[in-house]
């Protein structure tokens, strides 16, 4: 990466130094707490030689690091932890539903829909917009 001095920082040039230092995080040259602390001073930074700081004590990247094949995008954590949630609720009120059902020896009215599909809209919105990760922001920007 190119990084003249003095002059000011792109959001692309911030995005490839983030991406550095999450190999640096993948290798075990920073913990997730560092890690956090050098992203927000990435995205804080105005110039180029402010990027260059944030990598002054990190080694350059190798070259067989830089040619692994990108994978696809794993989905982030906080978004596995609702969706788990989302499951574990919908299970949950279908079995009360179904018990009722059973106890009153017909189909009663489905009201599991009503927690169910409006929950898991929005869950699906905000992981397919990603509404909550600043992706939705920096395509509008």
């Amino acid at each position: 990466m190119d990084i003249s001095p003095g002059t000011r920082a792109s959001d692309a040039e911030r995005d490839q130094v983030v991406a550095l230092l999450g190999r640096h995080m993948a290798d075990g040259r920073l913990d997730l707490a560092e890690y956090d602390q050098r992203v927000a001073r990435v995205y804080g930074t105005v110039t180029r030689d402010d990027l260059q700081l944030v990598l002054a004590d990190l080694p350059k990247p190798t070259k067989e690091s830089a040619a692994q094949p990108k994978s696809r995008p794993r989905i982030p954590v906080w978004q596995r932890i609702e969706g788990g949630s989302w499951l574990g609720v919908s299970i949950l009120v279908l079995v009360i539903w179904a018990a009722i059902s059973i106890g009153v020896g017909e189909f009663t009215y489905p009201w599991p829909v009503w927690v169910i599909g409006p929950w898991g809209a929005v869950l699906a919105f905000r992981m397919l917009t990603g509404w909550e990760s600043g992706r939705a922001c920096k395509r509008a920007g």
